[in-house]
């Protein structure tokens, strides 16, 4: 790496910008989010200082040569989280089919642009596709064009994240670099974040429904709601949804860290499916935060979290404003890494990035 310079960082496919911004925690220079949803970039672009954004489909094949000429300078880390929807239909039959181009485009990009290391994040389920054929030729591309890569299934609530959420993560570096070794956890079960930990602060919108700008009425409670909220002046994005009494009745027979097998018989039957119905646990990290279906609730409230709720058990600080629908906001938060997980394995990164810069003085 150069000397006294930010790590530069690129991120695609980068929604709202979860990672980045934990990579903007850990002391990266983000210039560049890429994605194609614009109200995800417009939250981008609000919450990354002088980050740029591009809004292009990387199906597209000109798209690399647009990052390339907005990056400018060399890139140095590039992270995303490409779907991978293309494999579920095609298996490795045919890596280059064309519904796995946005796969196929990341790897195109690390080859374009040459960054030091990369980092890609996906659902777990990645690495048994077809018996891990998906994620060996995704290592095998990689690997070809110089890099060591290194995979990991890691939980967000062994970082510090309140929330019960595992993704995979590879990430490559550059062969001079050595292997990467992933970052040891800060919690366990006995001392994970709780949902109570991250949100029991938060006004309880029982007799109204908030507003997108507010004030907060408590004081924080816990050492991680002093942490979401040591840069935050007002509280945004905290506005409850209007359920109806029947909505309402069914969501208080659930008991705390119960779902829908909680329930009486013949109640709530238009949804049965594993995760419907469920009430969050006060004194365990919350389920995987979905985007917006109105599966989850809140533990001690009969209603689905705010986008403020979510963001916290994400792990979003307040001063974060999510911008767009209440929709779209709730597809930003379910769709993005917990800023703390991409901080601790950015600064894993730059442990090894910056080692090999100690070692050549």
């Amino acid at each position: 790496m150069v000397k006294n310079k930010k790590i530069t960082v690129v991120d695609l496919f980068s929604g709202c910008g979860g990672l980045s911004k934990g990579f903007l925690d850990a002391g990266y220079d983000v210039i560049l989010g890429v994605d194609n949803d614009a109200p995800s970039l417009e939250t981008f672009k609000a919450n990354h200082g002088d980050s740029k954004i591009l809004n292009a489909d990387l199906f597209d094949k000109n798209a690399i040569k647009e990052i390339k000429k907005m990056a400018g300078s060399k890139v140095d880390v590039l992270v995303g989280g490409p779907p991978c929807q293309g494999f579920s239909l095609t298996g490795t039959r045919n890596f280059n089919d064309k519904r796995n181009r946005l796969y196929l485009s990341f790897i195109e990009a690390v080859e374009e642009l040459k960054p030091e290391a990369f980092l890609i994040e996906n659902v777990p389920g990645l690495v048994r596709m077809y018996d891990g054929a998906v994620k060996d030729e995704i290592i095998r591309r990689l690997s070809k064009i110089g890099y060591n890569v290194e995979w990991k299934i890691l939980s967000a609530a062994d970082y510090g994240v309140p929330q019960l959420r595992t993704r995979v993560v590879f990430v490559g570096l550059r062969k001079k670099y050595g292997k990467f070794v992933f970052p040891k956890p800060t919690n366990t079960p006995e001392n994970y974040v709780t949902s109570s930990d991250a949100i029991s602060d938060l006004p309880a919108l029982e007799n109204d429904l908030g507003e997108e700008k507010s004030e907060y009425k408590k004081t924080a409670l816990t050492d991680y709601q002093k942490k979401m909220r040591k840069s935050a002046k007002h509280l945004y994005n905290h506005v409850s949804t209007k359920h109806t009494d029947m909505v309402k009745s069914v969501i208080s027979l659930v008991p705390e860290g119960g779902n829908h097998k909680d329930l009486p018989p013949g109640v709530g039957t238009s949804r049965n499916f594993n995760e419907a119905w469920t009430r969050y646990h006060s004194k365990k990290p919350s389920k995987t935060i979905d985007t917006g279906h109105r599966n989850h609730f809140h533990y001690k409230y009969n209603r689905i979290p705010t986008v403020r709720e979510n963001a916290r058990l994400q792990s979003f600080p307040d001063d974060f404003i999510f911008m767009g629908t209440r929709t779209q906001q709730n597809r930003q938060v379910g769709n993005a890494v917990p800023p703390i997980l991409g901080y601790h394995i950015g600064r894993q990164l730059m442990s090894f990035l910056n080692k090999k810069n100690e070692d050549k003085k």
